[in-house]
C-alpha cells in the first residue's frame, strides 16, 4: 500500500502569552487606553451644527452624502479629501515601518488592540500563562472550568457588542440611536452591522487572534519592501547571548553566552515565536520580548539590551565591541527623509484645499436642446440649469447675476426676482435663461462668452463659472 502523503494543515496550537511588565508593556496599555477610548467616546461628542442636522462631532452622513469632523464638512464632490488622508495614512504606515519596523502592528493595530483587551480579560478571569495552561489542558468538564470559560466568553461579548454598537454611532445621531437599539425601533441595518462586527470582534479577538495577523492581513507580507538594514527592527545579540545554558552556581560559565534559555521572550510572546531564531514574518515587533528579557537579565546581573531594537547595519559594529549608531542616524535617512516629505506635502495640500474653498458652490450645465430659443420680440434666449450649494446651517438668499457683454441679461424661472433662496445644507436646482436683445452683439454672434456669479446676500460670499452663450450665427 502506497504511504499517505503528508498533511499540508497544521493545526492551531493556542498560545497563552504570560504578564510581563516593563516600558514597552507600559506603552502598550497606554496606546490601547487611547485608541479604545478614541474610538468609544468619538460619537459622543457633541457640536452645534444648526437646525435639521444632528449635534454631533463627528458623523458619516450616508443619506446626505456628507462627512462631518467638528467643524469641517466634506461632500461627495470633495472626495479628493478622503484620498488625501487615505494617502497620508499609507505613507505614514511606510514610513514608521521604513524607521522602526512594524511597530503599528505592534502597537496600534486594531486587532492588537483588541487581542491585547481580550487576553487581558482573559488573564483577570483564569490567571497569568500556567494557569490558562492547566485549564486549558484539562480533558474533565467541571463545573469551575464552565463557570470561568462562561465568564470569560460573556464578557468578551459585552466588548465585541460595545464595539459594534460604537461602529453604528458614526453613522447617525448617537443618542437617538442607542434609545431605538434599546426599544427596538432602530433600522435593521443597524442590527445587522451590530451583529456583523461583534461576531467578528468576537472571534478575532478571542480565538483567531495571531492567525488573523499571520494568514488573513497582507501586510507582513509587503513590509519586506519597507524595511532596511537601517530600519530598527526587534532582534537577538546572538554574538553575546550564544551559547546559551543555564548559568548554575558551582559550575563554569565563561564558555556560555549571556542567554540563559530561560525561555521567558517565548512565553510572553502573543505571536508564540522564538525572537532567537531571527527575523520571523509573524513578528509584530511588539517588544514584548524585550520587557521580558531585559527583566532576566536584571536578575543574573547582566547588562540589558540582549533582546533588543537592533539595525542590521549596527551588527559588524557591535561585534567588534562598538556602540550602535544613535537611534536619530536611522530614524533620519534619505528614506524617511522622503516619506515625511511626501506625507507633509500631501497634508499642507489638503489644509490649503480645505481652507480656500467656498461655503457657497456653482455648477452650470447649459441645455443644448435647442441651443438658443428666438422669443416674440427677437431677442435670442439661452437655457441653463444652475445647481447652487449652500454648505452653511441655514437657509440663504442667493442672487445671480450676469458678467459678459452688458446687453445680456438674466431671468429665474419661478421668480421675477434675481435672488432664490438655497435650503441649509442642500444642493439647489434652478433654471436660469439668459437673453440677449434681437440684433445685439450676442444674439447674432455664433458663441459669447460670459460669466454667471452667485452671491449669498447675506455676508457677500461669491462664487462663479464661465459658460458661453449661443447666438443665431451658431445655425
Amino acid at each position: 500500500m502506497a504511504d499517505t502523503p503528508p498533511s499540508l494543515y497544521a493545526a492551531r496550537e493556542p498560545i497563552f502569552p504570560r504578564r510581563v511588565s516593563g516600558a514597552f508593556r507600559n506603552l502598550k496599555w497606554l496606546i490601547m487606553i487611547v485608541t479604545l477610548g478614541i474610538y468609544y467616546i468619538t460619537p459622543w461628542l457633541r457640536w452645534d451644527r444648526g437646525p435639521n442636522l444632528p449635534d454631533q462631532a463627528v458623523l458619516v452622513d450616508l443619506a446626505g452624502r456628507r462627512f462631518f469632523f467638528f467643524w469641517i464638512e466634506i461632500w461627495p464632490h470633495e472626495f479628493y479629501f478622503v484620498a488625501g488622508l487615505l494617502i497620508m495614512a499609507g505613507l505614514g504606515l511606510f514610513l514608521f515601518t521604513s524607521a522602526l519596523g512594524r511597530v503599528w502592528c505592534g502597537y496600534a493595530c486594531p486587532q492588537t488592540v483588541w487581542t491585547d483587551l481580550f487576553i487581558l480579560v482573559e488573564r483577570w478571569i483564569e490567571g497569568d500563562r500556567n494557569a490558562r495552561l492547566r485549564l486549558h489542558r484539562q480533558k474533565k468538564l467541571d463545573a469551575r472550568k464552565i463557570r470561568l470559560r462562561l465568564t470569560k466568553w460573556v464578557t468578551w461579548f459585552l466588548i465585541a457588542l460595545a464595539t459594534g454598537g460604537a461602529w453604528v454611532f458614526y453613522f447617525t445621531d448617537a443618542p437617538t440611536l442607542a434609545r431605538d437599539l434599546v426599544t427596538g425601533q432602530a433600522h435593521p441595518v443597524a442590527y445587522t452591522t451590530m451583529f456583523i462586527l461583534t461576531a467578528t470582534t468576537f472571534f478575532f479577538g478571542g480565538f483567531a487572534r495571531e492567525q488573523i495577523c499571520i494568514y488573513a492581513c497582507p501586510w507582513p507580507r509587503i513590509q519586506a519592501a519597507m524595511m532596511d538594514e537601517d530600519t530598527l527592527t526587534v532582534a537577538y545579540r546572538d554574538w553575546r547571548g550564544e551559547p546559551r545554558g543555564k548559568h548554575r552556581k558551582g559550575e563554569g560559565a565563561e564558555n556560555l553566552g549571556d542567554c540563559i534559555d530561560c525561555m521567558a521572550c517565548v512565553n510572553v510572546c502573543p505571536m508564540g515565536i522564538d525572537i532567537r531564531d531571527g527575523q520571523q514574518m509573524e513578528c509584530i515587533t511588539c517588544a514584548l520580548c524585550i520587557d521580558a528579557c531585559d527583566d532576566v537579565m536584571e536578575k543574573i546581573g547582566k547588562p540589558r539590551g540582549l533582546i533588543d531594537y537592533i539595525a542590521l547595519s549596527d551588527e559588524p559594529r557591535e561585534r567588534e565591541g562598538h556602540p550602535p549608531r544613535p537611534v536619530w542616524q536611522h530614524v533620519f535617512r534619505p528614506r524617511t527623509i522622503l516619506y515625511t516629505t511626501l506625507w507633509s506635502l500631501v497634508g499642507l495640500g489638503l489644509l490649503f484645499a480645505l481652507f480656500i474653498r467656498a461655503d457657497i458652490e456653482m455648477t452650470v450645465a447649459p441645455v443644448r436642446n435647442p441651443q438658443f430659443v428666438t422669443l416674440s420680440d427677437g431677442s435670442i434666449r439661452n437655457t441653463y440649469d444652475v445647481r447652487l450649494l449652500n454648505k452653511h446651517g441655514d437657509d440663504r438668499p442667493f442672487r445671480l447675476t450676469v458678467k459678459g457683454d452688458p446687453a445680456l441679461r438674466i431671468q429665474l424661472e419661478g421668480t421675477p426676482y434675481e435672488t432664490v433662496t438655497v435650503p441649509a445644507n442642500e444642493t439647489y436646482l434652478q433654471r436660469v435663461y439668459v437673453v440677449a436683445p434681437g440684433g445685439s452683439a450676442p444674439a447674432r454672434a455664433e458663441r459669447t462668452d460670459m460669466r454667471l456669479w452667485v452671491e449669498d446676500t447675506s455676508n457677500g460670499e461669491r462664487a462663479y463659472t464661465d459658460t458661453i452663450f449661443n447666438g443665431t450665427a451658431t445655425q
